[in-house]
């Protein structure tokens, strides 16, 4: 093992100050591609250590809420500069980050490298949020503003937990507000690395950071009678959990709870290379765990037969394995129960007859099978009663079914619990944004699916069993923020 990959262990880092757990507890993650191997240990939290970290959040909250602005976005931007200024750390927390989640090293290196575009976007919104609306009587004279909501906890998923994190911490911070940050217990050491790396840029206890168990200080965190808002974004099982804990103390929430997301492949559709790549990519990115992730394929007959061809190809190209060497374009599913649930999904469909095509290259076949590996697989017309169509597979499996008529995809399309993203394939502009239009989610691609096509200057989110409320764009940040208003007598203000 060389120098660069030998464990590390992380801390907390809570009101300006990198420091253990109580107790000095820690626990261990190991490399999801070579389970034996042990990456490194993190600092594992009990409710006294979020007890501490809240505690110095809301004292710094007062002074913090009264900056303006224009003071917030320039710590943003000294944020986003300090992320990417040194290119050795960079390469050295990306590979930390591959070895700790299993997502192939290109992928790592782009999350961590990005991070720092969402800080500079919301630090954009700056002269526009410090724009309050007046509206002069009769009735009254009255001022429309907004004000912080107060401390925000701010809980990250493993999967992509800095592209998450940049959608919830810069937005808190520009709205003024506090943050404790829970990152997942799965995906900890380059998170926290980096989220030290942040939370020295701005005053003591403005960012605290909290690793561990959610078992253990989800309740603590969420429940705490001095946080004030709570965003999470995970399963809905989680989600509808972190609801009932919250409304003891009547604390609002936004939750992205993931989905089942659509593609409404009409026969006009350009389906060139380039196209069944960009649907590959929406669909089998982080092997899958995405959840704005192409999740269910429904194309026209005519030209079924032609997007399973090109899908084939898109996947039977694939390296699974290893997502440190550069030959690989897969790496393994993040966690061993992650692995059950795709594995149970496809064997479900395997069952019940479907006609199944597991795909892929895979050059060390003992490692792909003592790591969470699955191969790209693909499930033509299955049973839409299976789970692998009716539930969210997180995973690199993807079912492929054929429809007759427009009003019967849009009805299949809409047909789930779930409201997150969606996608059209056509040539024709209006019609897209037509049938965009039909589809229950919070976000629709056109002629792409996912990361590579999402425009993060709008507003992310989901309708039904998706969540609730907003992450990305202004209207993100307008989240973590009250309306005030204030008013007086006409001719007295204005």
């Amino acid at each position: 093992m060389s120098n660069i990959d030998r464990p590390i262990e992380t801390r907390l880092f809570i009101d300006g100050d990198s420091r253990p757990a109580a107790e000095g507890a820690t626990y261990p993650i190991h490399n999801p591609a070579r389970p034996s191997e042990h990456v490194g240990d993190a600092a594992r939290a009990n409710p006294a250590d979020v007890d501490a970290a809240v505690a110095a959040a809301a004292r710094a909250y007062p002074a913090w809420s009264r900056t303006s602005y224009a003071e917030r976005a320039e710590l943003l931007v000294k944020a986003a500069d300090l992320l990417v200024a040194d290119e050795e750390d960079v390469k050295y927390r990306s590979r930390l980050f591959c070895r700790e989640h299993g997502k192939i090293l290109r992928e790592t290196l782009l999350e961590m490298t990005r991070l720092g575009d969402r800080f500079r976007l919301t630090a954009s919104f700056a002269e526009r949020l410090a724009t309050d609306e007046r509206l002069a009587g009769p009735p009254f004279d009255t001022i429309i503003t907004r004000q912080p909501r107060g401390v925000a906890a701010l809980i990250v998923p493993w999967n992509w937990p800095l592209s998450i994190l940049g959608a919830k911490l810069p937005q808190a911070l520009m709205a003024g507000n506090t943050v404790v940050v829970k990152p997942s217990a799965n995906s900890a050491l380059a998170p926290s690395l980096t989220l030290e790396k942040i939370a020295a840029v701005f005053p003591p206890g403005v960012v605290n950071v909290v690793t561990g168990q959610s078992g253990e200080i989800g309740d603590a965190l969420v429940g705490h009678r001095d946080v004030r808002y709570v965003n999470f974004t995970g399963s809905i099982d989680v989600g509808r959990h972190i609801m009932k804990v919250a409304a003891e103390n009547l604390t609002p929430v936004t939750l992205e709870l993931g989905g089942n997301d659509p593609a409404l492949v009409l026969e006009d559709a350009e389906l060139d290379p380039g196209a069944f790549m960009r649907m590959y990519m929406g669909t089998f990115m982080s092997s899958g765990q995405i959840c704005m992730a192409l999740k269910r394929l429904y194309v026209h007959r005519s030209r079924y037969d032609e997007v399973v061809e090109g899908m084939t190809a898109a996947c039977a190209r694939q390296v699974v394995g290893d997502g440190l060497l550069d030959d690989t374009t897969m790496g393994p599913v993040n966690n061993a129960g992650q692995l059950e649930t795709v594995t149970g999904m496809i064997d479900e469909a395997r069952t019940a007859g479907a006609d199944l095509r597991e795909l892929g290259n895979v050059p060390d076949t003992a490692m792909y099978e003592d790591g969470y590996f699955q191969k790209p697989t693909l499930a033509l017309d299955p049973d839409p009663s299976l789970r692998l169509v009716r539930d969210e597979q997180f995973g690199p499996a993807l079912p492929i079914m054929p429809f007759d008529a427009q009003e019967d995809a849009i009805r299949l399309a809409n047909d789930t619990d779930f409201g997150l993203c969606s996608s059209v394939w056509t040539a024709d502009p209006e019609r897209a944004e037509r049938v965009a239009r039909d589809l229950e989610a919070g976000y629709t691609y056109l002629n792409g699916h996912g990361p590579a096509a999402q425009d993060n200057r709008g507003p992310f989110g989901g309708f039904k069993k998706s969540g609730i409320g907003r992450n990305l764009g202004y209207e993100g940040v307008l989240q973590f923020q009250g309306y005030h208003s204030i008013s007086s007598q006409p001719g007295w203000l204005m």
